[in-house]
């Protein structure tokens, strides 16, 4: 391009309406930056503008450049962790404002490229009046800003031979589109077609779509309303077509066969979608293929012997699906893929040790199998890789000694993921690999008890996983000074022992640390300012946090989660909150930490958890937490608080969903204010000295009346691509071991999606009543230790998920209810009354006089409802059961709720766009 440019300007003088209409057309445009400074009178030969290229013999303007690229504007990152994009400078660089007629003046112009700006204008559709230019061969406006349907007149440029529309459309697909026969390269892609009139999907006959030229077809992330979940069939009829990108749509059902009359092709991409067959043996036909893509799908099946047919792949992507069973060892000739690059089968069940033909990939840079089931140690296939830069095997069952010469020729080593596998490193003391690594894990291998001293000689390494190797070392103080370009470290899970004074000052590039779960001791080391993810918990670190909180900064603190949980802190929490807005989650429990909690941890604005849990806190509930409205979990439980529960909890911190204050002193009343918390999904509020009646107005609690999904956005990319998952976290209620009066209200039983409900160890009365049957996401009810009487409601047995059930020790009378969980319940949950009938060993008379039962052991089981649930919408599910009142239990609990918190917030916010 730059040599056609020069042959093109070099002898051109513009033509003077040529330049008149450039600088009429400028007028219209906002160049934040002045790109377009030498366009003006003062530089008369438009040919030498910005953008512009000129025939060298006519001099009519043939070629306007002015696309924007967002590329420049991206940070390097790992894994999604740490992409960042400057958005504030891509504003100050794109071009804006309006596209003006006159453009269409230009009337030898055929090379028109303005994609990537900001041309909202009123949000207004691609202009119609581009239709009119027709002799345009060239034209790009994906992302920029048009949003609307697509102008029929862009079917008269019948020179188009590449047409660029990317997200510019929430219409329709005009059938006008369909007679520009000359077109070699179409992508329509990023757009929501809406309605009948999308014909696209639909063609079906050859004369009404006119693609014959067609060679590079891009429909990815395209989206239909009414939805389609098909190939369209016209697709099949491009036998010119070279490259058919169709990623990221909602396609259902087998691979189309129809992809056999494809012959020419040599990119496939068919990456993100909903395919559920095979592979089909049709794909193993195409042998021109360089770049086929499968990725994330529901393949299944095993790998064919046909894949070796194609010997003319480049790259090769079946991760994401359900294949299963051994590479085929009858695949020895994996060897002849001589061009392949890239190979990712990660996310699989394929098993096996891995073939020797693997050695044989001798032009290979990246590899993944990661999450697969293959055994036996891979560096007797893969050591000889020497042009191999990027290697993942983690998640497998991968097992043996690896030792220096299984590494020696990975010279190509860059990026190098193994963890979770079952390696022993064994190296001398002296060794220097032959690699440079940036990114290195090696999570779960044992290391040598001493430092690993090899890893001075990895200079660039900016991700660095060591958790959980067996390291019984201090940290060196060589390690910071090798790591100048670390962004992420975690040394977590080892014996590591020791002081850390300033060490963080050093590496000002990281930005992620985890020490947790060592043995590291004396004071909170100072904090680089571009850190933004601490976590020290479960060490030994003593003294007052003051130095580490209040010290005082070159610059803006970034940190957004501090875990220092399990440590020996004490002292009272400092008043220095106002340096660090940027927290959203902080995790200070199982400390020594005394006082009240300042008022600066008002200034955090931003702060979404707060955990403070079993430290010795005491005076009223916290003031300061008022301004603090955008908490989400707060856990101020084990603590010596007391006073009433304050109104406002109810009135300010409407984003709550998980309130945790049990194990503390606080009186009086449960305010009606907390049935405002809409939101509310986590309510323990056991072991205080509360009084007066269950609020009525529970039943508010809207959270708790529908299936118990709390939605989280996650931001796993920066250029809008949006992922939605949802954290499926149990509805709890637990009001226990409180001075609670009057009856159970009935209003309770609106709660139908609550889960676990625990009203043990007060003074209630009355009867259970008679809706607890539509509480039909129970999986846990504890009303022990109360004053209850009556009968037990039969609807009880409508419960089908119940698991457990203690009514024991109330004055409940007559025959237990026949259901297909209550029988399984063991006698204890029962005891105590005047109850008869399966379990209890006591028949019911036929007179209805029963006897109490006390069973061996007159005290009951006194059980704590607790109980966590993960899930994601993929059906991943993890139950925890209904825990005993024990502490190291439930330190167990609340530990596994803090992981899960503060390992979902670290990877939204790791990989948002900041």
């Amino acid at each position: 391009m730059e040599n056609l440019e020069m042959d093109l300007m070099v002898e051109s003088v513009c033509i003077p309406s040529e330049r008149e209409t450039l600088l009429k057309f400028k007028n219209n445009l906002i160049d934040p930056s002045n790109r377009l400074w030498s366009w003006n009178h003062n530089h008369t030969n438009c040919c030498h503008w910005y953008g512009v290229l000129c025939h060298n013999v006519t001099s009519h303007l043939l070629q306007l450049h002015l696309h924007t690229s967002d590329s420049a504007f991206e940070y390097e990152y790992y894994h999604g962790f740490y992409r960042r994009f400057d958005l504030e400078a891509y504003r100050r660089w794109i071009f804006g404002g309006e596209i003006s007629p006159c453009l269409a003046d230009l009337k030898h112009l055929n090379y028109l490229d303005l994609s990537g700006n900001e041309f909202l204008g009123k949000g207004m559709a691609i202009p119609s009046f581009l239709g009119t230019m027709t002799s345009l061969t060239h034209l790009n406006l994906s992302y920029t800003g048009f949003w609307g349907k697509i102008p029929p007149q862009i079917g008269n440029l019948s020179n188009l031979v590449y047409l660029a529309l990317r997200d510019v459309d929430n219409g329709t697909v005009p059938s006008q589109i369909g007679n520009l026969s000359k077109l070699r390269y179409l992508d329509l892609s990023d757009n929501y077609f809406l309605g009948e009139g999308c014909t696209l999907p639909h063609y079906n006959e050859p004369s009404l779509l006119n693609f014959s030229s067609l060679q590079t077809l891009i429909l990815y992330n395209t989206s239909y309303s009414p939805a389609i979940s098909f190939v369209p069939k016209w697709i099949f009829k491009l036998k010119k077509l070279v490259s058919l990108q169709l990623w990221g749509n909602e396609i259902q059902g087998p691979i189309p066969g129809g992809i056999r009359n494809l012959t020419l092709l040599q990119n496939l991409y068919l990456s993100g979608n909903s395919f559920s067959s095979s592979i089909p043996d049709c794909l193993y036909d195409l042998h021109r293929l360089k770049f086929l893509n499968l990725g994330d799908n529901h393949l299944h099946g095993t790998i064919s012997d046909a894949l070796g047919n194609l010997t003319s792949l480049v790259e090769l992507d079946l991760s994401g699906n359900q294949l299963e069973g051994n590479i085929p060892t009858s695949l020895d000739h994996i060897g002849a893929f001589k061009n392949i690059v890239r190979l990712d089968f990660s996310n699989n069940s394929i098993g096996g040790a891995l073939p020797r033909s693997f050695g044989k990939l001798s032009s290979i840079r990246y590899l993944n199998l990661s999450i697969n089931k293959f055994s036996g140690n891979p560096f007797e296939s893969l050591g000889s890789l020497s042009k191999l830069s990027s290697l993942y095997i983690d998640g497998n069952l991968f097992h043996g000694v690896v030792k220096e010469d299984d590494l020696a020729n990975l010279t190509s080593l860059t990026e190098f993921g193994a963890s979770g596998n079952n390696f022993t490193l064994k190296v001398g003391p002296n060794w220097r690999p032959n690699f440079r690594l940036s990114y290195l894990d090696v999570t779960s291998w044992q290391l040598s008890p001493n430092f690993p001293s090899w890893i001075q000689s990895q200079n660039k390494l900016q991700y660095v996983g060591l958790s959980n190797t067996g390291i019984l070392d201090s940290i060196p103080t060589w390690f910071w000074e090798t790591l100048s370009q670390i962004l992420y470290l975690n040394l977590s899970h080892n014996h590591i022992h020791g002081e850390i004074e300033t060490t963080f000052k050093n590496p000002k590039s990281i930005q992620t640390i985890d020490l947790s779960s060592n043995h590291l001791c004396g004071k909170l080391p100072y904090l680089s300012s571009g850190v933004f993810q601490l976590d020290l918990s479960s060490n030994s670190f003593s003294e007052s946090m003051n130095d580490f909180l209040c010290n005082d900064q070159d610059e803006p603190v970034q940190l957004k989660f501090l875990n220092l949980a399990s440590n020996n802190l004490s002292g009272e929490i400092p008043d220095c909150w106002m340096n660090w807005t940027s927290l959203v989650y902080v995790n200070l429990q199982s400390n020594h930490f005394v006082g009240n909690l300042p008022q600066s941890m008002g200034s955090l604005a931003d702060l979404q958890s707060l955990q403070i849990r079993n430290n010795t806190l005491s005076g009223i509930f916290p003031t300061s937490l008022k301004k603090n409205n955008q908490l989400i979990s707060l856990d101020l439980g084990e603590n010596n608080l007391s006073g009433t529960i304050p109104t406002w909890v109810g009135e300010k911190l409407l984003n709550v969903k998980i309130l945790l204050l049990r194990s503390n002193s606080f009186t009086g009343h449960i305010p009606n204010e907390i049935c405002q918390l809409s939101l509310l999904q986590v309510l323990d509020l056991a072991q205080n000295n509360l009084s007066g009646n269950i609020p009525s107005c529970f039943s508010n609690l809207s959270a708790m009346t529908l299936k118990n999904q709390i939605s989280v956005l996650l931001w796993l990319k920066g250029r809008g691509d949006e992922y939605r998952n949802f954290l499926g976290l149990v509805t709890i209620i637990d009001l226990s071991s409180n001075k609670l009066l009057g009856e159970i209200p009935r209003e309770i039983t609106y709660l139908n999606g609550l889960n676990f409900l625990n009203l043990s160890h007060n003074q209630l009365i009355g009867h259970i009543p008679q809706g607890i049957g539509n509480m039909r996401s129970l999986q846990s009810i504890d009303f022990s230790r109360n004053q209850l009487s009556g009968e037990i409601p039969p609807t009880i047995a409508n419960l089908s998920f119940l698991s457990m059930l203690d009514l024991s020790y109330n004055h409940l009378k007559g025959t237990i209810p026949t259901g297909t969980q209550l029988q399984t319940f063991d006698a204890s949950s029962f005891i105590g009354n005047n109850l008869c009938g399966p379990p209890l060993p006591i028949n019911c008379s036929s007179n209805g006089k029963t006897h109490s039962y006390e069973g061996s052991d007159g005290h009951g089981v006194n059980w704590f409802f607790v109980s966590m649930t993960i899930g994601f919408i993929v059906g991943f599910w993890i139950v925890i059961a209904p825990l005993l009142i024990c502490r190291s239990w439930r330190y167990a609990y609340f530990h596994f709720l803090d992981h899960v918190w503060f390992k979902l917030q670290s990877f939204r916010l790791g990989s948002i766009t900041v």
